[in-house]
């Protein structure tokens, strides 16, 4: 583990992996709560936790990397659900590259329980793990100038939910419904770092009749 100053009152520190980040990122939540650290933001990336609005960080970074990374805490009820139409424009292209027939990308994807590592990209957007290695998928080639709202993607080890249109480059391979992020609903964000995700196949929405 490394912590490094930034600016006067602040930290990032870095850990070797996904996995580390999210239970330092635990820890130091269940500490706050308890009191026994005083931090204005905490906010997770992929390797890092940056820790902003610190009264000392020169102590705390000295505490931080003399003991080892915590265990990943034992996973809490509660999950949430996102149901979703396995209906995506790259689903066939994901399936080529898994090697498996395009239902059982859905099958796969709705198998595994997520968990959000952290969020960034847009207001909304959680970067979630649980996909095994083997079923990591690459960007596309080509960004898209438009991924609509809803869309349900893959890209490396994450799978994502755009919480509004926007330029992306990720595999698309479902929609849903869920909104992400309201600014009148408290919190405004669905998902937050540490949320457990599900998938939930429905079916595709036909043409009336």
């Amino acid at each position: 583990m490394k912590a490094l100053p930034v600016g006067t009152d602040a930290l990032l520190v870095e850990v070797a992996s996904g996995e580390e980040a999210q239970a330092l990122l635990a820890d130091l939540l269940r500490r706050r709560a308890e009191g026994s650290l005083t931090v204005r933001e905490i906010v997770p990336a992929a390797r890092t936790v940056l820790l902003d609005g610190l009264s000392d960080p020169a102590r705390l970074a000295a505490e931080l990397t003399s003991r080892p990374v915590p265990p990943v805490p034992p996973r809490t009820a509660g999950t949430v659900e996102i149901p979703v139409r396995y209906d995506g424009p790259d689903l066939a292209d994901v399936a080529a590259h898994w090697g498996v027939p395009e239902a059982e990308v859905a099958r796969i994807h709705a198998d595994a329980e997520f968990r959000v590592a952290f969020c960034g990209f847009a207001p909304g957007f959680g970067y979630l793990t649980g996909l095994p290695a083997r079923y990591e998928a690459p960007r596309r080639s080509t960004p898209r100038t438009s991924v609509p709202a809803g869309s349900v993607a893959l890209a490396g080890p994450y799978t994502g939910v755009y919480p509004r249109p926007s330029p992306g480059g990720w595999q698309l391979i479902g929609t849903t419904d869920v909104v992400l992020w309201d600014p009148t609903r408290e919190p405004a964000a669905l998902l937050a770092p540490g949320t457990r995700v599900r998938f939930v196949p429905v079916a595709p929405t036909g043409p009336a009749t």
